[in-house]
């Protein structure tokens, strides 16, 4: 049986111990490999033409494969020598402030299941197609992996709702509907779009009533969220380096 070792746990990580469980890649039947399979190849061609480089390096880089569900354990292990994050099994949601620890340790925690064929369109709680093709790829690039450490470290200080809910729109903006301007062409690096072909394709579409505004933090910051419908407004980065000094910057004003 191929299991994913927990790894020892310091203190700051003691609120998610409860959550981490162990990876049984064994038991996953061919259905759901299959179910993997078919994602993965329906979302991939797209992706190779409107993804940024840096996703699709970290895809080859981690290891991922078509044609089988990632084990936990191999990925962390390609991962981990790049930039010090491991992609770690949870039990499912995790309550905020289990989240920020876990981001501000490097590890990005990952359901382990996968969902039904019934919900290939759409499923409300991540899985491990949006948790692993959709999250970790973006983790072996070193600046977006020390952007997100330093996300997780500010979340898990702050004790202020409102400080919460406006850093919350920039992972909203950025983690999961992060477009970048390549070469003059806005590629797609935010796990909201990279695991949804709906998504994706009403950015690449640019769809009814979406605009897309060049990155402002103060905009960001201010900009609700909203989950049960395509997105109207997305923000457009120059740079990685771009997102991990607006955090910083939101760090100072936000306290």
């Amino acid at each position: 049986m191929s299991v994913a070792v927990i790894p020892s746990l310091p203190k700051k990580l003691r609120v998610a111990e409860p959550f981490l469980i162990q990876q049984d890649w064994a038991a996953y039947t061919p259905e759901q490999h299959g179910i993997w399979r078919e994602l993965v190849l329906r979302r991939m061609p797209q992706l190779e033409q409107h993804a940024c480089a840096e996703y699709l390096e970290g895809f080859h880089q981690i290891g991922l494969q078509a044609d089988q569900l990632p084990d936990l354990t191999a990925v962390s292990k390609r991962l981990q020598p790049r930039t010090g994050w491991q992609s770690t099994p949870v039990s499912g949601f995790l309550p905020a402030d289990a989240f920020f620890e876990m981001l501000a340790a490097r590890m990005f925690p990952t359901t382990t299941w996968i969902r039904s064929r019934e919900s290939m369109e759409y499923t409300p709680e991540p899985d491990i197609f949006h948790d692993v093709f959709g999250h970790v790829p973006m983790h072996a690039h070193p600046v977006f992996g020390d952007f997100l450490e330093h996300y997780g470290k500010i979340c898990a200080a702050s004790k202020s709702p409102d400080v919460l809910e406006r850093l919350g729109r920039l992972f909203w903006y950025t983690v999961e509907f992060g477009v970048i301007r390549e070469r003059g062409e806005i590629k797609v690096y935010g796990s909201g779009l990279i695991s949804s072909h709906g998504e994706c394709t009403h950015v690449i579409e640019r769809g009814a009533g979406l605009e897309i505004r060049d990155f402002n933090l103060d905009q960001v910051l201010e900009e609700k969220v909203d989950s049960g419908n395509m997105q109207k407004v997305l923000y457009a980065i120059e740079s990685f380096d771009q997102i991990y000094e607006a955090t910083k910057e939101a760090e100072s004003r936000l306290g």
